[in-house]
């Protein structure tokens, strides 16, 4: 097995919106050190082409769809600077292969966050505020028929990302019990709360940031962190409008094209 030709053929389907085969079907041990090892590698080539990385996205933090890839835990990708869309802007739908949307809190981090060791509390305190956002997830791997290395090697099937103009402070607000509605062309198709982020989207960032220890890698202050989809996901097609809103935290909009 080749890192780097695992990590070169993922990058070649983003760019050609031509999905490959799972990797573990043609590599079925393919583990999932061995995925991020994969992902990490994407990552670098993709700083050497001018991107930089602005933050993180937790994958995964629901229990169901841990169960239907038989797993205990989330997983997590990277944000790079061209995946930010500004609010607005329309998106592109003939850039991307299988896009689903997904309603998110996003964290933006005033202090630096390194595990092991990292708690909720720690997360609150490096946390400048928070905001609502939505990501477009997309899948390199034909049909989504992945697995957890699948997944992992794939950016965590990250695409897209946009954030609402609105930020406010972590403390005065109840993330755990707060509401979201997702609608799509104006109606209702999901509703949920921030419990179904890992008990708590806070809780996620800080096992977030005592995962990526392992790589010793850390939550840089400044970065942004997509703290896991609060329903399932959605399928998104060229005219779709799409809006996300948060009890006492705001909205956000996105338009496919």
């Amino acid at each position: 097995m080749d890192i780097q030709e695992l990590a070169r053929q993922l990058m070649q389907a983003e760019e050609n919106r031509q999905p490959i085969e799972p990797l573990t079907a043609a590599y079925p041990q393919l583990s999932v050190e061995e995925a991020y090892k994969i992902q990490l590698v994407g990552v670098q080539e993709r700083l050497k082409r001018g991107r930089k990385v602005i933050g993180k996205k937790i994958g995964l933090t629901s229990k169901g769809m841990q169960q239907l890839l038989g797993v205990n835990e989330p997983d997590y990708g990277h944000l790079l600077d061209h995946m930010l869309l500004l609010e607005g802007e329309p998106c592109r739908r003939d850039r991307l292969i299988w896009p689903r949307i997904e309603g998110e809190i996003a964290f933006v981090l005033k202090e630096t966050l390194r595990g092991p060791g990292v708690t909720i509390g720690d997360v609150f305190r490096a946390t400048e505020g928070v905001m609502p956002a939505i990501e477009v997830v997309d899948s390199r791997i034909r049909d989504w028929k992945i697995k957890l290395p699948d997944t992992v090697a794939d950016n965590a099937s990250s695409a897209l990302f946009v954030l609402g103009g609105r930020m406010l402070p972590l403390k005065d607000l109840d993330l755990k019990h707060m509401g979201m509605i997702l609608e799509k062309n104006g109606e209702i198709v999901n509703t949920g709360a921030g419990a179904a982020v890992w008990g708590h989207p806070a809780a996620a960032v800080a096992w977030l940031a005592n995962k990526l220890a392992e790589f010793d890698i850390a939550l840089e202050a400044g970065e942004i962190v997509l703290s896991g989809a609060v329903t399932a996901a959605v399928d998104a097609a060229a005219n779709d409008v799409f809006h996300v809103s948060f009890y006492s935290l705001g909205s956000v909009s996105l338009r496919f094209i």
